[in-house]
């Protein structure tokens, strides 16, 4: 697995390149963020907005190894992130703290892609990903100190929904 970051003055794309072992065929996945300077919020510092969209290209590996049948490819453009939780400045820890409230303050996640399956028509599509009852629920499957646990979560179910399973391994 490979996440590359290339900065120009309109788009910042990083990208995922996957290679499954032969006797655990999957689909394959590859992630671009585009123009992610303009995300609503991807995290707090620039630090922990790389960290955080690497987090987000490993998942989407991870869901593509799960949802996707062999010989699948998808592709998903990230058009924009807003983390669950608002930034709160914080002079306590010397830092800034992410505040989980249940308002307004839902994950969201807009992106595109497209899926290629040999001998089909590709399918495509642009979706708003949106958790308004993110606490609500348990992040079943995230330990609570899991970053992006709600994002992750959310993006589980919208796989599930939108790609059929491959079988059993």
């Amino acid at each position: 697995m490979r996440f590359t970051r290339h900065f120009s003055a309109t788009v910042v794309a990083a990208g995922l390149v996957l290679a499954a072992a032969a006797a655990q065929a999957a689909g394959t996945v590859q992630v671009s963020f585009i123009q992610s300077d303009k995300f609503t919020d991807a995290g707090d510092a620039r630090r922990d907005i790389d960290g955080n969209l690497r987090e987000l290209a490993r998942h989407f590996d991870t869901l593509a190894q799960r949802y996707l049948g062999d010989g699948q490819k998808l592709t998903v453009e990230v058009l924009d992130i807003d983390l669950a939780g608002e930034v709160r400045p914080s002079r306590r820890f010397m830092q800034d703290v992410r505040v989980l409230r249940g308002r307004a303050d839902w994950p969201r996640i807009k992106l595109r892609y497209t899926l290629e399956t040999s001998g089909q028509l590709p399918r495509s599509g642009e979706q708003s990903i949106a958790d308004m009852a993110y606490l609500q629920h348990i992040s079943a499957g995230y330990a609570s100190d899991e970053p992006l646990r709600h994002e992750k979560r959310m993006l589980r179910e919208w796989f599930a929904t939108q790609f059929v399973a491959a079988p059993a391994r």
